[in-house]
């Protein structure tokens, strides 16, 4: 416009046209003008956004909510389009045509997120543009703070299993010593200072004289899970990449275990992850990053750490070498799994197998799996299946990598 104004406006004064010379003019004008009228609007926008929910699992949809308003009392704006900032992740920039604003006036939209890999995702800043009623300027300017979406990894229902229960789904036995706790249906003689609540009547009936319940004080079982996070032990990207299934894997063996009443240590090579609820297995695994260490029987050694009888010992994880696997087998325990992923970055094509012979030797139920999804059949069939045999000497298992790469 401003071409075509400066043009008309030589062209006139050269024709001596005072018509051609007032379309120039206006058309010089316009967009000056034009500019006054948008002048501060994008200041005068707000916005509120919100995301419900704030936490939610792999491949689940959240939605969130924008509230764009004028703020002004007295000037209106024009016309408005907002575009809200999403990671690559999420998907493309959603894009939404407001339009005028009067003083006051509030607006709402919405749009759905579904996440396919977990992370804490950043949402936002929202970018407002206003454009004058011509259309001929428009300004842009980021508003606001960004939203935060945390994304757990996508877990699966398992049966319960070993000290978690009997391969028939039923609840474990309780077991019980003296003292403060549950009650307990053995009564014994009434003692002074006990609650007359306790008395068990069909006992006091029985033998004559007043009967009390027992006190019974539950033991926990303690597991232990392993979770390779090598960077060099893993291949592939996105859901499909074998540190997504794994890390997906052991949050669904932890979850399990926990939900169980299980006194559980988690850790990867790098040390602990804390354990203490289900919801804190799952956010400290959201954000877990691959680690450069080139290793794993640091993380193997600390399965064996823990303080009295471990009953369920679960390893997750990557390309193992020879050493490890060994070291792996000599971990002791009562029920003892390992999940090994075949797209994982292997040296060699017949490599998984044969950790899988060595482990499966010193008496572990070894799940070979390319997702997660896999799991639940797997963990079902393991847990109907006898267990191994005892391990042997470490000089005398048939299972060598004395012929294999290393």
């Amino acid at each position: 416009m401003l071409v075509f104004g400066l043009s008309a406006l030589v062209v006139g004064l050269i024709v001596g046209q005072r018509e051609v010379v007032g379309v120039g003019v206006l058309l010089l004008a316009v967009p000056p003008l034009s500019a006054l009228t948008v002048l501060g609007a994008t200041a005068r926008v707000a916005h509120s956004r919100t995301v419900t929910p704030v936490r939610v699992q792999a491949g689940h949809d959240a939605r969130v909510g924008l509230r764009v308003g004028n703020a002004s009392p007295t000037w209106p704006v024009a016309s408005l389009a907002v575009a809200d900032t999403l990671p690559v992740p999420l998907g493309g920039e959603p894009r939404y045509g407001v339009g005028y604003l009067g003083p006051r006036a509030v607006r709402d939209v919405s749009y759905l997120v579904r996440p396919t890999v977990r992370g804490n995702y950043a949402l936002g800043p929202l970018r407002a543009s206003v454009t004058d009623p011509l259309g001929c300027v428009r300004v842009s300017r980021t508003v606001g703070a960004p939203s935060h979406l945390l994304v757990t990894p996508a877990t699966v229902p398992l049966e319960p299993w070993g000290a978690a229960g009997t391969a028939k789904g039923e609840e474990s036995p309780r077991r019980s010593v003296t003292g403060a706790g549950e009650q307990d249906p053995v009564p014994r003689e009434y003692r002074y200072g006990d609650e007359l609540r306790r008395v068990h009547w069909k006992s006091t009936a029985k033998h004559g004289e007043l009967m009390v319940r027992r006190d019974e004080q539950h033991r926990r079982e303690n597991s232990a899970v392993l979770l390779d996070t090598r960077r060099g032990a893993h291949a592939g990207f996105g859901p499909a990449g074998s540190l997504e299934t794994a890390v997906s894997v052991a949050a669904s063996v932890a979850v399990h275990l926990i939900h169980g009443g299980h006194g559980l240590r988690f850790h990867t090579e790098r040390g602990p992850v804390r354990t203490a609820t289900a919801t804190g297995v799952l956010d400290g695994l959201a954000v877990a990053t691959p680690s450069d260490a080139t290793g794993l029987l640091g993380g193997i050694g600390m399965l064996g750490q823990g303080r009295g009888n471990t009953s369920v010992v679960v390893a997750v994880l990557g390309a193992v070498n020879p050493e490890e696997a060994v070291a792996l087998s000599r971990v002791g325990g009562g029920t003892r799994v390992a999940v090994l992923c075949p797209h994982a970055a292997w040296p060699a094509p017949d490599l998984p197998r044969r950790v899988g012979e060595v482990l499966a030797g010193a008496g572990w139920h070894v799940l070979t799996l390319s997702s997660a999804a896999e799991l639940p059949a797997l963990w079902s069939r393991a847990a109907g299946a006898p267990a191994a045999a005892p391990p042997r000497p470490a000089h005398a298992g048939p299972h060598t990598f004395a012929k294999g790469p290393r």
